[in-house]
C-alpha cells in the first residue's frame, strides 16, 4: 500500500511550473532559451510600496496578525472595492490569503462535498480544476472557441448547470486568453445564473487593472446586484501591481462564507506574511499612476506579439482585451512535420518542439482545457518577443 494520499491521484503538477523549468534547466546548460511561459510582469514593484514593507519592517510591525488579515489591510480592500467596483462590504466580509490561489482554495475546501459540481470555461487557469478535485468536488468544462474570441455564451452557461452545481468560476479578463466580457455579455450570464439560485459564482478579477482600449471591466456582483449574496469576489495585488512574490489575494463575500474560510486558513497556513500585508495597503490605498504608465508598455507588446504570430504559417493569434497573454491557434499546422522527421500531432508536440528547436518556451494548450492552441506570455522586453516571435515564424515555416 502506498504511503501517499490517493488525493494525488486526482490531481498533476502545474504545467506552467513544468515549462519554465524546463526552460530553465536548459538554460542553464547553456542553450539561449526565451522564457515566455510565466504569468509574471517583468516590471519591478513600485517603490512607494517597497518602502511602506521597509517601514513596516523598521517599525516593528512584524508580528501575527489575524488568520485571514489584518483590519488596516481589510479596510483598505474594502474601500478599494467601493471605489473601483461599486461593492459595498465590511472587514467581516473580507478574506486575505496568501496570494489568489489561497483564497480560491480555501473558498472551495470549505464548501464542496463529494458530488458537488464546479462549472469552469475553457480555456482556463490550469489550477482551477486541481483545486477543485482536491477539494473533493467534480470540474465540469464548459469549452469556449475562437469563434466567440474564447468567451462562454449564454446558453452555453445554461446547457451546462446542472442540480449538482455548486460553484461557477468566472475569470475576466482571461487566463490565458486575455479575453474580457464587457458589461453586456456579463448581464447575459447573470441573468442565467438568476434563474439558477443554487448556483454560486467565483470570480477571479486578478487581471482588473491590466485592460487596453475601449475595454471597460466589470465584475458579476457589480453587473447583477441580485448576486451579491451568493458571489465571491476575488483579487490580488500580484499582476497589476508587480507584487507576485509578496504573496497577497483577497476576497470579499457573504459573511459566513468568509467565515467558514478563516476556519481553513487559521488550520493551514494562518495569516500571510505581515510586512507584505502592510505593502498591500499601500498598493490599494496610494498612487495608481503607474498602472497606466505599465499598460501602455503591455499595449505595445500584445500588437506586437499579435502581428508577428498572425505572420507565422499556421497560426491565428486573437487581439485580447487584457492580462498579459495571447492565446494563438495551431489548428492548420497540426499534421504537419518538423525537418527532424517529428509530427506535429498535438499542442504539446509542438510546444516540446519549438523549445527543444528553437529555445522559445511556451504553455501548450491542452493544459488550459481547449487545443489544438498554445500560450504566450508578453510581460517581458519588446526585445524578447520580438526575437521569439521570429523564432516561431521560422519554426512555423519549415513545417511541411
Amino acid at each position: 500500500m502506498s504511503f501517499l494520499s490517493t488525493t494525488l491521484d486526482r490531481v498533476k503538477p502545474s504545467p506552467t511550473i513544468i515549462v519554465t523549468t524546463k526552460a530553465a534547466e536548459l538554460k542553464a546548460a547553456g542553450r539561449d532559451v526565451i522564457g515566455l511561459g510565466a504569468g509574471e510582469p517583468d516590471f519591478d514593484t513600485p517603490d512607494n510600496i517597497k518602502a511602506a514593507a521597509v517601514r513596516a519592517i523598521a517599525e516593528g510591525k512584524t508580528k501575527y496578525t489575524a488568520p485571514d488579515g489584518m483590519p488596516e489591510l481589510k479596510q483598505a480592500i474594502c474601500d478599494k472595492l467601493l471605489r473601483d467596483n461599486a461593492l459595498s462590504y465590511t472587514s467581516a466580509q473580507v478574506s486575505v490569503g496568501t496570494g489568489g490561489k489561497q483564497i480560491l482554495y480555501n473558498a472551495l475546501v470549505a464548501t464542496l462535498n463529494q458530488g458537488d459540481e464546479v462549472l469552469i470555461p475553457a480555456p482556463y487557469w490550469v489550477s482551477y480544476p486541481d483545486m477543485v478535485l482536491l477539494a473533493g468536488g467534480t470540474p465540469v468544462i464548459a469549452e469556449t472557441s475562437v469563434q466567440t474570441n474564447y468567451k462562454l455564451t449564454a446558453d452555453q452557461l445554461e446547457a451546462a448547470i446542472t442540480p449538482k452545481t455548486k460553484w461557477f468560476i468566472f475569470n475576466s479578463p482571461s487566463n490565458p486568453t486575455g479575453a474580457g466580457y464587457n458589461w453586456h455579455e456579463l448581464k447575459a450570464l447573470t441573468d442565467v445564473l438568476l434563474r439558477h439560485p443554487h448556483v454560486w459564482v467565483m470570480t477571479d478579477d486578478m487581471y482588473e487593472h491590466l485592460t487596453y482600449g475601449n475595454f471597460k471591466f466589470c465584475t458579476p456582483a457589480e453587473v447583477e446586484p441580485a448576486l451579491y449574496e451568493r458571489t465571491l469576489t476575488c483579487n490580488g495585488v500580484s499582476k497589476a501591481y508587480a507584487m507576485t512574490g509578496w504573496r497577497i489575494g483577497y476576497a470579499a463575500g457573504p459573511q459566513t462564507l468568509i467565515a467558514a474560510m478563516r476556519k481553513v486558513q487559521s488550520q493551514s497556513t494562518s495569516n500571510p506574511c505581515t510586512i507584505s500585508q502592510w505593502a498591500a495597503v499601500e498598493a490599494l490605498s496610494g498612487i495608481q499612476d503607474f498602472l497606466a504608465t505599465n499598460n501602455e508598455t503591455f499595449i505595445r507588446r500584445r500588437n506586437l506579439v499579435v502581428e508577428m504570430l498572425n505572420e507565422a504559417k499556421g497560426i491565428t493569434c486573437p487581439k485580447p482585451d487584457g492580462a498579459f497573454y495571447v492565446y494563438p491557434s495551431i489548428s492548420e499546422i497540426i499534421g504537419k512535420t518538423t525537418p527532424a522527421g517529428i509530427e506535429i500531432t498535438n499542442d504539446e508536440v509542438f510546444a516540446t518542439s519549438l523549445l527543444e528547436d528553437t529555445g522559445v518556451a511556451v504553455v501548450f494548450g491542452a493544459a488550459f482545457g481547449l487545443s489544438p492552441n498554445f500560450r504566450v506570455s508578453y510581460a517581458t522586453s519588446d526585445e524578447n518577443l520580438q526575437k521569439a516571435c521570429k523564432r516561431i515564424q521560422r519554426f512555423c515555416e519549415v513545417l511541411v
